[in-house]
């Protein structure tokens, strides 16, 4: 397995909509290894394909506090949402900052697990905010993009800066 490099705001790979995956396969179970893998270092409880620059529809997520209830999305669809909540979120594509957003209280969704098996689950709380989070990216949208376009600005300038101070 290997950590991937993951992508910093405001690259542009980060809008690219992934593709559908049409057979689970050993490619693609390595892919859900590595994402799982470097989810964990970072640390983070969510990680989408596209925040790796892997524009297939994978998603994956462990919002267990003992890091022990990994959950894999392929292909995720949410087929009902009700309720709305407000929580501060964070990414791992936009360090160190993080913003009140509202999402649904309550999903459920279709998705494949990690061997291809379909299911549904319903989710709420934390989880239903992380999975919306993160099929948010893999329609190449970003939670700053819930923000006023003038927090968006001070938010790029600010990473903009780290990035050419860290260089």
């Amino acid at each position: 397995m290997a950590l991937l490099k993951i992508l910093h705001f405001p690259d542009s790979r980060l809008r690219i909509k992934a593709k559908l995956i049409e057979h689970v396969n050993a490619e693609v179970q390595l892919v859900v290894a590595n994402m799982f893998e470097t989810m964990y270092a970072a640390p983070g409880i969510g990680l989408a394909a596209t925040q790796v620059n892997i524009h297939q529809q994978i998603i994956v997520i462990d919002v267990s506090d003992k890091k022990n209830q990994p959950l894999c999305l392929i292909n995720p669809v949410i087929l009902s949402a009700d309720g709305q909540q407000s929580t501060e979120e964070g990414c791992l594509s936009v360090p160190g900052i993080f913003e009140q957003v509202k999402r649904a209280e309550q999903i459920t969704i279709q998705a494949l697990d990690k061997t291809g098996k379909q299911f549904t689950i319903t989710a709420n709380e934390v989880l239903a905010v992380c999975i919306q989070h993160e099929i948010d990216h893999l329609n190449g949208r970003l939670f700053i993009d819930q923000l006023s376009s003038l927090k968006r600005q001070r938010i790029r300038q600010k990473l903009v800066k780290q990035q050419r101070d860290n260089n």
